[in-house]
């Protein structure tokens, strides 16, 4: 049975007994403990932490997963999967235990003609919690699984929780027998292996308190309703249904190990070191494409630095298992032929997804290039020093700044005959992995306690008028003061007021709230800011600024018009630059975020390198065209499917429902599903003027600019500025680039002139050393301070003519400069001294802790900086006496 067709039967299986098929959300979601969903009731979790009512009281869905907690081990075993299928269903205060289980039990054994999976019943296992015994019976009982075949577990294994304060409890397990060839008898407890979990059956009925780990925490006593929330994992079950080993030799996830075949020209199974990369290959493809296709690049943080180490991690293993060439893009097509029919926007996004993918390949071959460089000075200063040992600490530096992976350094090292410190790699690994789990723990917090608009969300999305009006008439329907409900609010407090109606904008879609007033006779609260709760209720916090505000009272809610106009600017000047961005750039530079406020936005968009001035140029006009062009807005309603195909652009990541708004300005040039507040013509933005571009992390960009009247006072001080420049430089304004660009030169010329004088004053200095150095033993030492103001690299430069004016008489030069607070020193030793002994390097450990220095290079010259200046005679005092110690 094809994975597709497994993710189709459980759906119609629950269809058919009245659930909603919800479908899978986004593997992004704005959760303060999640990277990316994990699990199948992550999206459901308002509905069981009590936040919202569902609009359903049964639900299943196929949630895509991803879980990057054990990246290192994948490929290792066939058991790790960074991207998985979970197939769950759902009750809220509906069925309870014997319903979950016989549901499950109905979809696992009916036989196949009758819509099943057409398990064997006698091959099935199940675990149930400790004192469970009512799922026991149930499973005993009712189901009629043997007594032998019916195991109970600890809170470890058979109880669950969200891993912080909320909703837990018991959960049942069903586990398939795979026979004796591939374990112990004795059931799950004995072997896991054999006995494998398909299906996680949790029966949501306590509340926990604080605490850490599986079993530590406190149940604090029963929920108000009673949930299911259960997990069908689909690719296990497609390994068992298509009768093959694991995962990897699945129909969706094998052929792209078929693909590295071709492509490296070895057999996967032939030995274990190249398994695991075939295998790492065919599951960080999947999982790279699709959280590329959900809106994820490539970044040094957070869930951008994931993928960055997915996708790396393939181009190291396709290199190690002997691909000479770029691969990626060989990948993606094979995960988007393999996944297309259960995920069509892999197919309909597809070149976005592609360039994402092989941009990083591009920039991490570029990478390995640099580390390769790295490895080989190290490991040539190794070899010279007489050592046989590549340290771990120079291991992590590769792995952890050049993102250079072990296994590779490991290899060049066998390559040049050395070895490697792992067990000092490891365990510098390991303290960062440490820092990495303490910080995301110290992040991890219960949800925020949002009981108290629970009532409010219930009744039904507030009304939003402000598309029609600036002013409405509104009821109080309740006030709430630091979490707590309130009758009344009086002068000089701040409370949070919720409206029946409101014409005032909430904060939504990039744009920021409306500013305004809330009055009545003898009433006025200032509104600072509008928030959604839910996405549907509006809640206005508001300063009352006279009389009092009490709930029930009849209002006039209104938005500050001024503020308002400029906010339209703001959001349909967003639309305008990203249409121009598309038209200049092209369809891949699709929008990351946005930001807009009265005569101000900024657009973040996915795209590699920095723009050029004529692209910012093309783009700014582009822009100001359609402005100019007086285009009409028109918004309206429609389904998601059919704004799609319409043409309309979604923000990736973001949950829509079936019906969705949009706003389209001038036809085709501009269609986005958009929620906010817009001008009616296009010329009503006015002028547009770009500020610039930045990088706001790997694989994204953006851009800034004013609007209307604030974009014309920009222009207008730049003007003035323009003119003041043109009058100081007694030139008209449009000589001026070229009257500052001749006086830049001259400025370049007269500057190198000094470093040229500065340069000959300090090597005419070099006689005056050679002539004070000291004999010491069987060499010179000139251990000096160097002329006051002498930097790093003229350091460097009157320390290596000094040396040579030695000729092939063992000597050591050791100057130290005060230079801007640091004290800057270079230390240099013939090739006469080094057979004597002395090395650069070794002397700077003598001296560097006298000026609160560090430095390092090879024996024949090393530098670096100290930062205490006063230390200087005691640093030298130190050269001297460890000189003397070597050659005595």
């Amino acid at each position: 049975m094809q994975t597709h067709e497994i993710r189709r039967r459980f759906l119609d299986h629950f269809v058919k007994a009245g659930h909603t098929e919800v479908a899978s959300a986004s593997l992004i979601l704005d959760d303060p403990n999640l990277l990316f969903v994990n699990a199948g009731m992550v999206q459901f979790k308002p509905y069981f932490l009590g936040q919202q009512t569902p609009a359903y009281s049964t639900a299943t869905s196929v949630q895509k997963c991803v879980r990057t907690g054990d990246i290192e081990n994948v490929g290792v075993t066939t058991r790790h999967n960074t991207f998985f299928q979970m197939a769950g269903n759902f009750s809220f205060g509906d069925y309870f235990k014997k319903g979950a289980i016989e549901h499950a039990w109905a979809l696992l054994t009916s036989s196949v003609d009758d819509g099943g999976y057409g398990f064997d019943p006698e091959r099935l296992w199940v675990t149930v919690y400790l004192d469970d015994d009512e799922a026991h019976a149930i499973w005993r009982d009712h189901i009629g699984i043997p007594e032998e075949r019916i195991q109970r577990r600890g809170m470890a294994d058979n109880y669950w929780s969200m891993g912080i304060p909320g909703p837990c409890g018991p959960c049942s397990e069903i586990y398939y027998d795979r026979g004796p060839e591939y374990g112990v008898d004795g059931g799950p407890e004995a072997d896991e292996d054999r006995y494998l979990e398909i299906w996680n059956l949790v029966f949501m009925q306590n509340e926990r308190g604080e605490g850490t780990g599986k079993d530590s925490f406190e149940i604090l006593g029963p929920l108000p309703k009673q949930n299911i929330d259960t997990g069908m994992g689909v690719e296990r079950v497609a390994f068992l249904l298509q009768d093959v080993d694991n995962v990897y030799e699945t129909d969706l996830v094998r052929p792209v190990i078929t693909k590295a075949e071709e492509l490296s020209g070895r057999a996967y199974g032939t030995d274990h070191e190249s398994d695991v990369r075939f295998r790492v290959i065919a599951d960080h493809a999947r999982t790279a494409v699709m959280l590329i296709a959900d809106g994820v690049n490539p970044g040094n943080e957070g869930r951008g630095y994931v993928l960055r180490r997915l996708l790396r991690r393939i181009v190291r293993s396709a290199r190690l298992l002997g691909a000479e060439k770029p691969s990626m893009a060989e990948f993606v097509a094979v995960v988007r032929d393999t996944m297309t029919e259960s995920y069509p926007v892999l197919a309909t996004d597809f070149d976005r997804i592609l360039g994402v993918a092989v941009g990083e390949e591009t920039a991490f071959l570029r990478t390995l290039a640099s580390g390769s460089r790295m490895f080989e000075a190290e490991a040539e200063e190794i070899k010279t020093a007489g050592r046989k040992v590549f340290g771990g600490n120079e291991a992590f530096v590769l792995h952890d700044t050049y993102g250079f992976p072990i296994d590779l350094t490991l290899e060049m090292a066998a390559e040049a005959g050395l070895s490697v410190d792992e067990e000092g790699f490891r365990s510098l690994m390991a303290e960062q992995r440490k820092r990495a789990k303490d910080d995301a723990q110290a992040r991890k917090h219960a949800h925020a306690d949002l009981s108290i608009y629970k009532e409010f969300v219930d009744r039904g999305e507030t009304e939003f008028t402000g598309f029609a009006e600036l002013t409405s008439e509104a009821t109080v329907l309740a006030l709430i003061s630091d979490g707590v409900r309130v009758p009344t609010a009086t002068v000089g407090q701040d409370v949070e007021v919720i409206l029946d109606r409101s014409p005032l904008y909430a904060e939504a879609g990039g744009q920021i709230a409306d500013i305004g007033i809330i009055t009545a006779p003898g009433l006025k609260a200032r509104v600072r800011d509008v928030q959604k709760i839910a996405k549907k209720l509006w809640v206005h916090k508001v300063t009352v600024e006279e009389g009092q505000i009490t709930e029930g009272d009849a209002v006039l809610a209104q938005v500050d018009a001024a503020w308002r106009s400029g906010a339209t600017q703001g959001h349909s000047g967003t639309h305008m630059v990203h249409a121009a961005l598309r038209q200049v750039l092209g369809p891949n530079a699709t929008q990351k975020g946005s930001l807009n406020k009265p005569g101000y936005l900024r657009f973040d968009f996915a795209w590699q390198g920095q723009l050029s001035a004529q692209q910012l140029a093309d783009i700014e006009t582009v822009t100001n065209e359609a402005v100019a062009a007086d285009h009409p807005v028109n918004t309206f309603v429609t389904d998601l499917d059919r704004a799609k195909s319409m043409g309309a652009m979604a923000l990736f990541g973001e949950n829509y429902g079936d019906e969705v708004r949009v706003v389209e300005i001038g036809g085709p040039f501009s269609m986005e599903l958009c929620g906010g507040t817009h001008v009616q013509h296009s010329a009503q933005i006015g002028p547009v003027t770009i500020l610039g571009e930045s990088s706001v992390g790997s694989g994204n960009r953006r851009v800034e600019a004013f609007v209307g009247l604030d974009s014309y006072r920009y222009l207008a001080k730049e003007r003035a500025l323009l003119a003041g420049v043109a009058t100081a430089l007694k030139v008209p304004s449009e000589e001026v680039p070229g009257r500052v660009e001749q006086l830049v030169e001259r400025l370049k010329v007269a500057e190198k002139e000094l470093e040229a004088t500065k340069a000959a004053a300090v090597l005419a200095s070099a006689g005056r050393y050679v002539d004070q150095a000291e004999r010491i033993g069987g060499l010179l030492l000139v251990a000096e301070a160097a002329p006051a103001g002498v930097g790093g690299n003229d350091l460097r430069t009157l320390v290596t003519d000094i040396r040579g004016r030695f000729g092939t008489e063992p000597a050591v030069v050791v100057l130290l400069g005060d230079a801007d607070g640091k004290v800057p020193f270079v230390v240099t030793a013939n090739k006469g001294a080094q057979d004597l002994g002395v090395k650069a390097g070794d002397l700077v450990a003598a001296f560097g802790p006298a000026i609160g220095g560090r430095g390092g290079g090879k024996p024949e010259m090393a530098q670096g900086s100290g930062s205490d200046a006063s230390g200087i005679p005691a640093a030298l005092s130190a050269v001297r006496a460890r000189v003397a110690e070597i050659v005595g």
